[in-house]
């Protein structure tokens, strides 16, 4: 696997210029998916009460990850193999506040006319069988070189928070053991995943009561408000006929 892995780096040296100009791409297309939520992140901010991202990361694949993971699939070490066989060189991930966010930003996405989405995955009804949860999306977005226009793809993981740092110390450990986790730290990490999902309906669900809350404080102020103001106008009416009475 290493030599395998060493010859295969060197042909990819011999072509590191088509292959700047080959991740350029991506580069440009994961610019374009990320100025696409950063607007609905400033919309959010600006316009609505609420904003339902509370942060978003972003990266490219290095050359020796794409080429691990060739490897590891065994697959033919060329472009038009990277194109077809890995859809995630481009990644996205946005952190979100509550699951139901993590729908509606999802949504949002998908009605851009000019993303079409070729992979969604649902981690979150759906988890994997190491617990993991989050919901996956591959978006194809087309790229205007000065050429050419080239469709890439951009990978865009969409989470909450306690499923993000969840994701966070199941890789911190999987490193550190190489990947040889002791089967009692994996179900500690099943375990870790549900306490997380239950975590989040339970903050969702307090979400929505401070909502109601705040909903039926709200329309009782405006009744108030309102009340006043008509007994404001009563008064002031029947001051004025007092007056007019004892001119009289």
């Amino acid at each position: 696997m290493e030599i395998k892995a060493a010859v295969n780096m060197n042909q990819l040296k011999m072509m590191e210029k088509e292959l700047k100009r080959f991740l350029m791409s991506y580069k440009f297309g994961l610019e374009e998916v990320k100025t696409k939520i950063n607007i609905l992140n400033e919309e959010f901010k600006y316009i609505h009460d609420y904003n339902p991202i509370e942060h978003v990361k972003s990266r490219i694949k290095s050359p020796e990850s794409i080429l691990e993971k060739l490897n590891r699939k065994d697959l033919e070490i060329s472009f038009p193999s990277i194109k077809e066989n890995i859809k995630d060189i481009a990644g996205i991930r946005i952190v979100c506040s509550f699951v139901s966010d993590i729908y509606k930003i999802s949504e949002m996405l998908k009605k851009q006319k000019d993303l079409k989405v070729i992979k969604y995955r649902d981690y979150i009804k759906n988890p994997k069988p190491n617990g993991y949860q989050s919901l996956h999306l591959v978006l194809q977005v087309p790229v205007f070189m000065s050429d050419r226009i080239e469709d890439v793809c951009v990978e865009v993981q969409i989470r909450t928070m306690g499923m993000d740092f969840w994701a966070s110390l199941e890789h911190k450990i999987y490193y550190k053991y190489n990947s040889d986790v002791p089967q009692r730290l994996k179900d500690e990490l099943r375990e870790a995943a549900i306490t997380v999902s239950q975590l989040d309906r339970r903050m969702e669900n307090l979400s929505k009561e401070v909502i109601k809350i705040k909903d039926s404080n709200s329309s009782e102020e405006n009744l108030i408000n309102i009340f006043v103001k008509d007994t404001s106008f009563y008064l002031s009416d029947s001051l004025l006929n007092l007056e007019e009475e004892l001119e009289a």
